[in-house]
């Protein structure tokens, strides 16, 4: 039988104001948790040395799978989510046990939310 859905489980996220590598750890990291539309040999590539880069995932956070500790950050990522409530919540509680994370602002509309934070390692 199907389960039926009660909210929506998909969480779009951009990493941005780090380096490729470091925007690698974090979707290397999420997507050992969740389903997402990267693969797993998916690398991110910075196409520009002066210009700002913002590199996208999107992941399904219906059940979080066993989650390795991150490699180590070499700076702060900021992160930019967008999802309905539940699933926002549902990467937030992953994300916070797997880096500090720190809010920078919170948008809340009808039927998501936005969430704007810096992640760092502990």
């Amino acid at each position: 039988m199907d389960r039926e859905r009660t909210h929506d489980e998909s969480v779009s996220l951009e990493i941005s104001g780090c380096s490729a590598e470091d925007a690698r750890i974090v979707f290397d990291t999420l997507t050992a948790c969740f389903e997402s539309d990267r693969g797993a040999d998916e690398v991110p590539q910075k196409l520009h040395e002066s210009r700002p880069m913002v590199w996208l995932g999107t992941f399904e956070v219906t059940e979080a799978r066993s989650c390795p500790p991150p490699a180590r950050l070499s700076s702060s990522v900021e992160a930019d989510a967008q999802g309905g409530y539940w699933a926002i919540e549902q990467l937030r509680t992953t994300l916070d046990s797997m880096f500090t994370v720190r809010d920078l602002a919170s948008m809340s509309g009808d039927q998501e939310r936005e969430l704007h934070v810096r992640l760092e390692s502990r």
